[in-house]
């Protein structure tokens, strides 16, 4: 577990988000219950699910008002948008993705991990993970939608995370070293 402080400090050192940001979209999302509040005297503890949550908040470049609930779409988003109803519940949705490679950075081998590009497109829900290593992208996008496609017409705004700096982020909160 990490304060909120240390998750705002540490998403500011290594992925860039300005810190004045990061606090007013979590506070945001403290007032919707997508993050841990604390108590009088006590600090918001955050797990890395919740650092994650945060980031995809940042990264997803929303209005502050549009933050909790861009959380929720962007890790429901599903691999190639397709419809999961009744599906297994091993199949990764893109939150679900994310957070794996957190857990990998803290308690795997994130020298995996740290070629890999994770691109959060802003115009429409879509997350992008590029895997250097098989030089294979995922894409997930919502149910429904062709996910090898744009959504709109017009430009495509997205924010692009360096796994590097994604790990090194997830392994100052959380590693054990």
């Amino acid at each position: 577990m990490a304060t909120l402080k240390a998750c705002l400090t540490s998403i500011e050192h290594y992925l860039g988000f300005p810190k004045s940001r990061s606090i007013t979209v979590s506070r945001r999302m403290q007032e919707r219950d997508a993050l841990p509040i604390g108590a009088p005297g006590v600090a918001p503890e955050l797990d890395a699910h919740d650092a994650v949550s945060l980031i995809i908040a940042l990264a997803a470049d929303t209005a502050l008002h549009e933050a909790p609930d861009a959380v929720g779409r962007y890790r429901s988003l599903t691999p190639g948008g397709v419809d999961l109803t009744d599906a297994p519940t091993s199949i990764d949705t893109a939150g679900l993705a994310l957070d794996i490679m957190a857990d990998i950075a803290v308690h795997g081998s994130a020298d995996l991990l740290r070629r890999d590009r994770i691109e959060v497109v802003s115009n429409w829900p879509e997350v992008a993970i590029h895997d250097a290593t098989s030089g294979h992208t995922k894409r997930f996008a919502a149910a429904g939608a062709a996910a090898s496609h744009w959504q709109q017409v017009g430009h495509r705004k997205s924010t692009t995370i360096n796994g590097s700096a994604f790990v090194d982020c997830i392994r100052d909160l959380f590693g054990k070293d």
